[in-house]
């Protein structure tokens, strides 16, 4: 699909190389062609158009101009068509079975597809519209791409799936695999061509899944969009439990694990970090962006006073911070072999997305896709509790289970759900693919400090430098893929394209926050001093966003990339 510009791209650089390319002067990487577009035929008749092996299309609807509205924009005409693959009866749980999906096809197409990866453990056929980063701020449908979402292999979201082992595998790369070139012969029926271009992306799991595709599937796509990537979920979701299991034993109120860490406590612990840190890029403005130095320069034992009396919100006791304290630094098992990742502490602690994480998903969203999802063998369905699991349940024994396979879960969990060789993307790196990486810095489930591991693990293995075809920008105080006190709304894709297709790197994305009257939605995260519409320069690290000295405080002009 990637045709003759990329091959002479490809041998113009192998040219350049065996003229004496070395470590000082590595040989440019391929530059792929521009997507050209194409005009929509005819709709409906994709039902019978379209035929690829174990797959059923069951409907192609004509939707008209402004049935949809992305971001306050409405969205062009198009067609939908929705279908499933692999339909089959489980030999294990005997349910049914199959990949289900929907594709949005524009009828003024850019040449471009655009795999649209979900979040959470999938099961649900979300809409086609294709995400393009943060804060709803367009969509890659909107923009003429042709998107597919699928509900990854399972047809609802309970962690259930996980006791057929196929169901485990599609969901974690397989039903990849099989949908791509499925949706590449629906382009081509509907079309008259395939697309010249392809794009994956998504936040949370849909960044796992973006990560897992650069690795298994990076001569399929030209562009990885990486949002917030669970890339270790199994891992990430134990280190979540064990927190579930310091914050009970710390709560004030048996069951409330918020009554351990309450909002003011956290409000109290993101002060003292700003105060420590907010200034280290140049200003004082209720963001952290040197988030390194920060980590050296703020002290929990230290810099958060310690009770002497009663917990009021003005303090944390010893026993709070004897516990809090090693979870930030990464959990541990009873036997002291760590599970996951630092977090680094951020402006983003008070936060409701945050306290829902820590609270309330470690006991009934992480527990489920542990127990039953990336355990071998699963925990009996029939008497699983999650909060149970999770307060009563050994770390070290789900540590080892996600590690485990056997002759009916063939593929471990930390097989199936992980990019293989995560910091080799070699063919990505030299077919003139790219890929953008976005992180929030207040993310509570899945840490900067594992996306920043990873990517100096790629710089490492790539002689110091992935910066020629992959690059990373954090976003501070970003929770979850969203909200925090942060500059959350920015698009990525845009960027992305360029650089993929034009060759312009991209050293910094433009974010702004959702204040009253974005056509996003309102981030209800937002101190009330801060700017509507404040804006700031997203680094690509290890570069951070630092203030001239001079210039509104509100305004990305007034901040460069050092």
């Amino acid at each position: 699909m990637h045709g003759q510009p990329y091959l002479a791209a490809a041998a113009t650089a192998l040219l350049l190389s065996a003229c004496g390319g070395g470590d000082n002067n590595p040989p440019a990487l391929p530059r792929l062609a521009a997507a050209t577009g194409g005009t929509l035929a005819a709709c409906a008749d994709l039902v019978t158009r379209v035929a690829f092996p174990d797959t059923t299309i069951t409907a192609a609807n004509a939707i008209a101009a402004g049935t949809l509205t992305i971001a306050g924009k409405p969205v062009a005409a198009h067609c939908q068509v929705t279908g499933q693959m692999f339909k089959r009866v489980s030999p294990v749980d005997g349910k049914s079975y199959a990949i289900g999906f929907e594709m949005r096809l524009p009828n003024n197409w850019n040449g471009r597809f655009f795999y649209q990866a979900n979040g959470g453990i999938d099961g649900s056929v979300t809409t086609a519209t294709g995400d393009v980063g943060a804060g709803r701020l367009d969509s890659a449908l909107n923009m003429g791409f042709a998107v597919i979402s699928s509900d990854a292999g399972h047809g609802t979201p309970n962690p259930a799936f996980g006791i057929d082992p196929q169901a485990r595998l599609d969901y974690g790369y397989q039903a990849v695999g099989k949908l791509t070139p499925m949706a590449k012969n629906v382009i081509q029926a509907a079309y008259g061509k395939g697309p010249e271009r392809s794009y994956f992306g998504g936040c949370s799991n849909g960044g796992r899944h973006t990560m897992v595709a650069a690795s298994r599937y990076a001569d399929q796509y030209d562009g990885f969009l990486v949002g917030d990537p669970g890339f270790r979920l199994p891992l990430a979701a134990i280190a979540n439990i064990a927190g579930a299991k310091a914050y009970a034993a710390l709560a004030t109120t048996p069951g409330d694990l918020s009554t351990g860490f309450t909002t003011a406590e956290r409000a109290l612990v993101s002060k003292a970090v700003l105060n420590k840190c907010d200034a280290l890029d140049g200003v004082a403005d209720g963001l952290v962006q040197d988030t390194k130095a920060c980590q050296a320069a703020f002290k929990l034992e230290r810099d958060v006073p310690t009770c002497t009396a009663t917990r009021d919100g003005s303090c944390l006791s010893a026993a709070q911070k004897a516990a809090i304290g090693p979870l930030f630094a990464g959990a541990i098992t009873g036997t002291g072999a760590k599970i996951y990742a630092s977090f680094p502490y951020d402006a983003g602690l008070a936060t409701a997305n945050w306290a829902t994480w820590k609270f309330n998903n470690s006991l009934n969203l992480d527990t489920g896709a542990v127990g039953l999802i990336w355990q071998t063998p699963p925990e009996n369905l029939a008497t699983f509790n999650g909060p149970d699991f999770a307060l009563t349940g050994d770390l070290a024994s789900m540590l080892a289970k996600v590690n485990a396979s056997n002759a009916i879960y063939t593929e471990s969990a930390m097989s199936f759900m992980t990019p293989p060789n995560p910091d080799n993307l070699g063919i990505l790196k030299n077919r003139g693919a790219k890929m953008m990486v976005y992180h929030g810095t207040s993310d509570p489930i899945f840490s900067s400090d594992d996306t920043t591991a990873w990517y100096e693990a790629l710089r490492a293995a790539n002689g110091g430098d992935a910066a020629n075809f992959a690059r990373y920008f954090r976003v501070p105080g970003m929770n979850h893929c969203v909200g925090g006190p942060a500059t959350d709304q920015f698009d990525m894709l845009t960027p992305l394209v360029n650089w993929v297709e034009k060759g312009q790197a991209p050293d910094s994305v433009l974010a702004n926050a959702r204040g009253a009257g974005n056509s996003g939605g309102v981030n209800a995260d937002l101190p009330s001093i801060w700017s509507a519409t404040r804006s700031r320069p997203l680094c690509a690290y290890p570069k951070v966003a630092t203030y001239k000295g001079s210039g509104s405080i509100e305004d990305a002009t007034s901040f460069s990339c050092q």
